[in-house]
């Protein structure tokens, strides 16, 4: 059986400066790690033999109907301008419209230099290609927008970081990677036509109900501020939330430094070169409004009046802050098993947080603990829980069937941090049975699986992650 992937191109039909025609690079000695075959089926792939597509997700053989290129973006990181960036270890194969009627990107990631490496070596090493492999298909699993991952694949090169690591390529799967720096980098140069015509492929494309560029604004918005209260209940902090890393489509991409929380505290921060803290948990919601206002003054460059065009622009993005805390409010009221709402669920909500935080408790275990009331032994002091408690039965009262909400909105099994590195850290060694079982388990979060009850632990101190890094 050959390897058949029914592309339709759409960006690629785009004017030559929005992207660089780039093939992949090929590697010396491909072979395929993992396929993700349901995904696959979606997309309507039908699957070759081992060595075909591990020759075809390294890049060393491109698909019938493939046409490759590096996408051109700009963007702040960490606050400052780059006025170009773009794919610089990444290529668009193409674009296929799934059974579910909904067009995806296939994109390799690692597969070599392209005209925006700015100097590096395009390649990626076999652990951030496993994490975000892992990671993003748990991602899906609790029902969080994302990219996904197709493939996984060694490339029997070596890749130089702090020392000779295994390289690898990963396939991933996104809804578009149409970025908020996209945006900006036609409005920094003064091309407006640019512009006009990206602003009008992203409303085809993502949001045809939209009108004009406000309407794109406003449905971003939305999409974003779904998105980011999901993060928040399950602890997720993305760790490099720069404007070339947030989706247009309201999809989590770039799975850098990211990571889950073990031990609740609003302030936690992974991400090694987030020194500063301004991509720590509690500071996402901001992060994205920031990220908002900086796609509205994109947009806003095409405007035939700007100065109306600001006076809504600004509407849209002040209501935000609103529009997650009322998001962040239905997840958090589901997670102690509040199906309706009144006065008072979010100071009962706000004060268990507190008192987690005061006492180390583990974010994932204590909110699925309250499922069968037994969240006490997180704490390390159980009384403070038991205080809190009190008011929360008798809330509970009130509702219908509060543990069928918590099942449901509070997850067994999340990719702890330790686990994931024990996992890289045996592949290296030619082990993947971590990954294998890693990628099994996390496939049904909200169910409990007691062969797999070690995944659910938290790290001793001797496993505690500290920090996460960038693949690059």
């Amino acid at each position: 059986m050959t390897l058949t992937i029914p592309f339709d191109n759409s960006y690629a039909r785009l004017p030559n400066s929005f992207y660089a025609r780039q093939a992949p690079i090929p590697v010396r000695a491909p072979r395929l790690v993992a396929f993700n075959e349901e995904l696959a089926q979606i997309l309507r792939i039908t699957p070759g033999d081992v060595h075909e597509m591990a020759e075809a997700f390294a890049g060393n053989t491109l698909p019938d109907g493939a046409e490759p290129i590096a996408q051109l973006y700009s963007g702040h990181q960490f606050g400052s301008y780059n006025p170009q960036l773009g794919d610089g270890r990444a290529v668009l194969l193409g674009e296929t419209v799934g059974t579910d009627g909904i067009r995806r990107d296939i994109q390799l990631k690692g597969s070599g230099p392209t005209p925006f490496s700015r100097r590096g070596d395009g390649r990626a090493w076999l652990g951030p290609v496993l994490r975000e492999y892992v990671v993003s298909e748990a991602m899906h699993a609790l029902g969080i927008p994302t990219t996904r991952a197709l493939a996984a694949v060694e490339t029997g090169e070596i890749v130089l970081r702090e020392g000779p690591m295994p390289g690898a390529v990963l396939t991933r799967v996104a809804q578009s990677h149409l970025r908020v720096g996209t945006f900006q980098v036609f409005a920094g140069r003064g091309q407006t036509e640019n512009l006009r015509k990206l602003t009008g492929y992203a409303i085809a494309r993502h949001y045809p109900e939209a009108e004009g560029p406000m309407g794109l604004l406003r449905a971003v918005r939305d999409a974003q501020a779904r998105l980011i209260a999901q993060w928040m209940s399950v602890g997720f902090i993305h760790g490099v939330m720069n404007t070339d890393n947030c989706s247009i489509a309201g999809e989590t991409i770039d799975y850098g430094p990211c990571a889950f929380m073990d031990s609740y505290h609003p302030n936690t921060v992974y991400s090694s070169i987030d020194r500063m803290g301004r991509y720590a948990y509690s500071n996402q919601p901001d992060i994205a409004v920031w990220n908002l206002a900086q796609l509205a003054t994109a947009l806003i460059q095409q405007v035939d009046d700007p100065e109306a065009a600001v006076e809504e622009a600004t509407e849209i993005v002040h209501a935000m802050p609103g529009l997650i805390h009322q998001e962040w409010q239905g997840r958090f009221r589901a997670k102690i098993g509040l199906d309706s709402e009144e006065d008072g669920d979010e100071a009962l909500i706000t004060d268990l947080l507190t008192r987690m935080a005061h006492n180390s408790a583990d974010f994932t275990n204590t909110f699925r603990a309250l499922c069968d009331d037994n969240a006490r032994d997180q704490f390390l002091t159980p009384e403070a829980f038991d205080e809190w408690a009190v008011g929360w039965q008798a809330r509970l009262a009130r509702e219908e069937d509060p543990q069928a909400v918590m099942i449901t909105a509070n997850p067994a099994f999340i990719p702890r941090n330790h686990r994931v590195e024990q996992m890289i850290q045996a592949a290296v060694q030619g082990d993947y049975a971590p990954f294998h079982r890693l990628t099994k388990v996390l496939a049904r979060p909200y169910t409990d699986q007691p062969e797999a009850v070690d995944l659910t632990y938290p790290p001793t101190e001797k496993e505690v992650v500290h920090a996460t890094f960038c693949g690059t």
